[in-house]
């Protein structure tokens, strides 16, 4: 899995699940349709138009696929709708110095990639990113690693190994261990045999 696009600086603290969708767009079972409530009360005016301000809004960001966020991203309630909204939007990879735990595995479930960097290397990426907004950012996750701009910013990051396979695998990690069956049967077999 690599990922190349620009990166949306998103630099704020502590954005909770009800911010990434709000609760009275979650009246749907599928995992289509969320993208456009994303962020809803900040991306659009109380009139419903677009907010200009609003930095998803911008046009030079209108096709990009990585998201960075400030600490603590994905925090409040458990909602896996958050992670639907994100992916539904087209986003692939989240990058942080932190995320709330439930939406971190919320994020891999739904195949986006949640990065956590440390904090002085996140301030570098939205300084850079504030001077440059058009620079690249590549994403190896095999090699565990993002690459800002020219090799301006390299920096390798931590994953659990199931998950990156899950990834690897773009599956699920119910439909991961399913396609497994198989071996899963044949070691309960020899299990049982040594019991005898």
């Amino acid at each position: 899995m690599n990922i190349e696009s620009i990166g949306i600086p998103f630099n704020v603290d502590n954005i909770d699940t009800d911010q990434i969708i709000p609760a009275n767009y979650l009246k749907q079972t599928n995992k289509t349709g969320y993208g456009k409530h994303l962020f809803q009360h900040l991306r659009y005016t109380e009139s419903g138009n677009n907010n200009p301000e609003f930095i998803l809004n911008q046009p030079a960001y209108k096709d990009a696929e990585i998201l960075i966020v400030g600490h603590n991203f994905g925090c409040g309630s458990s909602r896996e709708h958050a992670a639907w909204a994100l992916a539904d939007y087209g986003f692939k990879a989240i990058i942080s110095s932190g995320f709330a735990d439930i939406f971190k595995g919320n994020a891999y479930n739904n195949n986006i990639l949640p990065i956590e960097l440390p904090v002085e290397v996140i301030a570098r990426i939205f300084h850079l990113l504030d001077h440059y907004p058009e620079t690249q950012i590549q994403i190896d996750l095999k090699n565990q690693t993002v690459k800002v701009g020219d090799g301006m910013i390299e920096q390798q990051f931590a994953i659990d190994s199931f998950k990156k396979e899950c990834l690897l695998s773009q599956l699920d990690e119910t439909t991961y261990l399913v396609k497994l069956r198989n071996e899963i049967e044949n070691f309960e077999q020899q299990y049982k045999q040594t019991l005898v």
